[in-house]
Order: structure tokens, then C-alpha cells, then sequence
């Protein structure tokens, strides 16, 4: 994705152009880190167990192969220092404590690991600085790969690594001609090892936005850009267990666009389509306010939005309607208005007694029929019960049946 809001060609997922490793938009940045963190974190909990196995590895070597005086000090770095964070960050990979502090952690602990293979090589006899220098490579490989870190934070750690050993190397601790050749070869591995932590987390990114786009074919009518009928289902589901948790009474406002056939015979289905675009628009705009609200295509020219509340459904209901006039399409063939209009039904429902999905439509429903038995274009409200103020314009049906 680029930071500039270029154009998309049809059939990219939205913002896969010119892809960089942060998306510009926060909310799909925080939806992209979550999906993958929690994705990594098994794999993760697992390398986490390999570098167990590695540093417990590396000492028995050490001590096997690398007997002398000055292995008291690596000792020091090794158990003092790489073992604690290992097993720190195995803490951190539990479920509870995982999303909030593994990736800060790891983005300390992983360049105080790569500092303390450093602070090992410098105490390496001569002789022996070439194999213990070796590590660095597995320790920049493992950074870039193995841990669930960024391009950027894994970079930063290798850059780390990288600035301690030329640190040690300029302070004549390694001898110049191992020094050039091992920096040398960390730069190679690092190139190499940077590009395919890149080219992983750009495809990453990709896979997560084809992820997006696929579930919103799925789950929205290709025309109006709405929820289709089966997601309305099942966020509707959701809405309506979250309010009567809540305590909370829930609206329906079913929408009709008035003479809609009239049109289309009079307009051609393109324009018809194009018309259905701009009122959905509309429509969405004005009724959904709140993060749970939920606004569909329910049917044909048929609209329905559902939210949490009853004061605020009545305004969003006067809301609707303004907004689909002030879009000011033309309408010849209608007889309510020379121009598109919409009739709106709203029911409320409260906690207590039927508080149900199904009646708050039927009676939305019944509410939608009288508002277009009045003549079109208004907005008719089926028995609010202490409604509060009632915008212009929304008739109160009382004991309706």
C-alpha cells in the first residue's frame, strides 16, 4: 500500500498498490497486526523453544570444544543474559500476556541476545573467534525469521548486532583481518536474510487484504456496497445479544424507495442501479451512527437498518429521508414528488416481555405500509411508547396491529 491515496484497478484489493509495510489507514494496520500476531504466536512459542535448545547447546559445546580460561565470561553473557531472555519471552508468549507485551519486549530482548553473542565472541580466543563469530549469522537469520518480528524491528536489531561487533572490532578486541571478513559476511547475511523478511511481510500484507476483500464479496450486495441478507443475519445476531446484555431497546427502520419500478421502466435498469448506489449511500450515512449499527440490502429496493437506542432511531429515520431527497434525482414517473423519495418504517422494541429481531421487523414492516398508505416520502413509527421528541415528518402509530 502506498502512502498516497492512488487509484486502484478493478479486482485489487483496496490498497495493495504500491504496498509498503505499514498500512496509511490505522484501523486496518491495528486489524492486520492482531490477525498476524495471533497467527504467529504457536510458531513463535516453538522458536522460542529451538533458542532453549540452542544456548543450552552452545554451551555444552563451548565447554567441550573451546576449554580455557576465558570462558567464564561467555558463561556470564550466556546465563546472566541470553537464557533469561529466552525464557522471558517464552513467559510473555502465554495467552494472556501475549498481545499486549511480547512485541515490545522481543524488540529489546532480541538486540540485548545479539549483543551478548557479541560480548561472547570478543571473549573467543584467536584461534577460535571464527567459530564463535559464527553465531552471529544464525543470531541474524533468527532474528529476521523465527521470533514474529517486523521488517523494521528485526532490521533494527541486526543493525544492533552489527554496530557492537565493528564497536569491538574498532576498539582492537578482534583481531582487523577476522573483523572485515566476519562484518563482511554479517552484511551478506543480513542483505539476504533482510530481503526475505521483506518480501515475507509484504506478502504477508497482501494475503491479509485478499483475506478482506474475499469476506467482503461475501458478505456485502456487490451493488449497493451494504451488508448482504446472510451477514445481516448474523450480525444481527450479535447486536441483539449484545443489547439485551446491555439492557438496552433496539430500532428497525425498513426503507422503501417509493415508485422504484416506476423508475427503472421509466430509466433504464442502469440508471436504476446507479440510483440504487447513490440512496445506499445516503442511507448508510445518515442511520448509521454508532459502531453496532447495522445497515443492509434487505431486498430489492428495500433497505433496513438496525441500531441500538429508540430516541436517536426516530432522527435517524427523518435523517434518511432528508438525505435521500437532498440528493435531488430526478423522478418523473413518480406521483409523490418529481423526485426520488423514500418511505421509512421504524419499531422499537425494549427489554422485557418479546424482544426479538422477528417482531421488531414485523412491526417496522407495518409501520413502512402505514407511512406509504399516507402518501410516500415520511416516516412512520409503530407505537413508541415514551419516544421522547419526535422529529417532523414521523407519524406514531399507537396500538397498531
Amino acid at each position: 500500500m502506498g502512502s498516497s491515496k492512488a487509484e486502484e484497478t478493478p479486482g485489487e484489493p483496496r490498497g495493495a498498490r504500491r504496498l509498503q509495510l505499514r498500512f496509511p489507514d490505522t484501523d486496518l494496520e491495528r486489524q492486520f497486526l492482531l490477525s498476524y500476531r495471533a497467527a504467529a504466536r504457536p510458531w513463535i512459542r516453538v522458536s522460542l523453544v529451538v533458542a532453549l535448545s540452542t544456548v543450552l547447546g552452545f554451551a555444552v559445546i563451548d565447554h567441550w570444544l573451546l576449554v580455557g580460561p576465558r570462558l567464564v565470561r561467555p558463561d556470564i553473557w550466556r546465563f546472566g543474559l541470553q537464557l533469561p531472555a529466552v525464557l522471558i519471552m517464552m513467559v510473555l508468549t502465554s495467552p494472556r500476556l501475549y498481545q499486549r507485551w511480547y512485541q515490545p519486549a522481543i524488540q529489546a530482548a532480541a538486540p540485548l541476545f545479539g549483543v551478548g553473542t557479541v560480548l561472547m565472541a570478543v571473549e573467543a580466543l584467536p584461534e577460535q573467534l571464527p567459530l564463535v563469530a559464527a553465531r552471529l549469522i544464525l543470531a541474524a537469520f533468527y532474528f529476521y525469521f523465527m521470533l514474529g518480528m517486523s521488517f523494521n524491528a528485526a532490521l533494527r536489531s541486526n543493525l544492533l548486532m552489527i554496530g557492537a561487533y565493528a564497536t569491538a572490532a574498532l576498539s582492537g578486541e578482534i583481531a582487523t583481518p577476522v573483523a572485515i571478513y566476519s562484518l563482511f559476511v554479517l552484511f551478506c547475511a543480513n542483505l539476504i536474510g533482510g530481503a526475505g523478511c521483506y518480501a515475507l511481510e509484504y506478502a504477508n500484507r497482501v494475503a491479509f487484504l485478499e483475506r478482506r476483500r474475499l469476506a467482503e464479496v461475501a458478505t456485502h450486495d456487490g451493488l449497493t456496497g451494504l451488508l448482504n441478507r446472510a451477514a445481516l443475519e448474523e450480525q444481527a445476531r450479535s447486536l441483539w445479544q449484545h443489547a439485551q446484555a446491555a439492557r438496552l431497546p433496539v430500532s428497525v427502520l425498513l426503507i422503501d424507495i417509493d415508485h422504484f419500478k416506476t423508475y427503472n421502466d421509466r430509466y433504464g435498469h442502469q440508471a436504476g442501479d446507479h440510483c440504487l448506489k447513490e440512496v445506499a449511500t445516503a442511507i448508510r450515512t445518515a442511520a448509521r451512527r454508532r459502531p453496532l449499527d447495522v445497515v443492509a440490502r434487505y431486498g430489492g429496493e428495500e433497505m433496513i437498518a438496525i441500531l441500538v437506542g429508540r430516541d436517536a432511531a426516530l432522527a435517524a429515520a427523518e435523517g434518511v429521508r432528508r438525505a435521500v431527497t437532498d440528493l435531488g434525482i430526478a423522478h418523473g414517473g413518480s406521483t409523490t414528488r418529481p423526485y426520488l423519495t423514500v418511505s421509512v418504517g421504524v419499531s422499537t422494541v425494549v427489554p422485557g416481555g418479546e424482544y426479538s429481531h422477528e417482531l421488531a421487523v414485523r412491526q417496522a414492516d407495518i409501520a413502512l405500509y402505514a407511512a406509504k398508505a399516507r402518501g410516500r416520502d415520511n416516516c412512520a413509527c409503530h407505537d413508541p411508547a415514551a419516544a421522547g421528541s419526535v422529529p417532523a415528518g414521523v407519524e406514531l402509530l399507537k396500538n397498531a396491529s
